[in-house]
């Protein structure tokens, strides 16, 4: 995201998880920190209640599809159809592709449904979801690669909630001490 200011966009994918997102919430509280949350639809109509407290938290949402599906393998009419049922549980124009996986005649589509002109993809990708890289490596892939404007993707999910539970904080810690801020993302 283009700024001349010291800003950084937290991103958290795949939830709301109701260990994982609480965390996360708990921790963005701390360090007046916002964020934007890309939402599977069917975690939202799972935990309405942690997905009711990022929005009274004023966080941005975003819409992941329902079932976290892959568009480059899914028929455009099955992939629009999830992304539709997603949008009945999550009230955003911003999408984040699953797998960063979309075909430019999805991104049409969705721009003929109110979405923003692009998807909100990253620039900087922790890596909590990956098994093979430590905790210290997820955080080390943020430290190094996050300057002003950067997009940065955690999961807030089981599989990566060890990796994000070590590396977020130091993330926060880290930056706020060099003076950035954490925005949420508004189109």
């Amino acid at each position: 995201m283009p700024t001349q200011q010291k800003i950084i966009y937290l991103t958290f994918d795949d939830g709301p998880h109701p260990k994982a997102t609480n965390f996360v919430l708990q921790q963005l509280l701390q360090y007046k920190a916002k964020a934007t949350f890309f939402c599977i639809g069917k975690n939202v109509v799972e935990h309405q209640t942690i997905y009711k407290q990022i929005l009274l938290a004023n966080h941005a949402v975003g819409n992941h599809t329902h079932n976290h599906i892959n568009g480059f393998k899914t028929p455009n009419n099955v992939y629009m159809q999830n992304i539709a049922t997603a949008k009945q549980s999550i009230d955003s124009n911003l999408f984040r592709p699953p797998y960063g996986r979309i075909t430019p005649f999805q991104i049409k589509l969705l721009q003929t449904k109110g979405y923003a002109l692009q998807p909100i993809m990253w620039t900087v990708l922790s890596g909590d979801f990956d098994n093979t890289i430590s905790a210290e490596k997820c955080l080390q892939n943020v430290i190094k690669n996050t300057k002003s404007g950067s997009i940065v993707v955690f999961h807030d999910s089981e599989k990566a909630f060890d990796k994000l539970q070590y590396a977020l904080p130091k993330v926060l810690a880290y930056f706020t001490a060099k003076g950035y801020q954490f925005e949420k993302i508004g189109l």
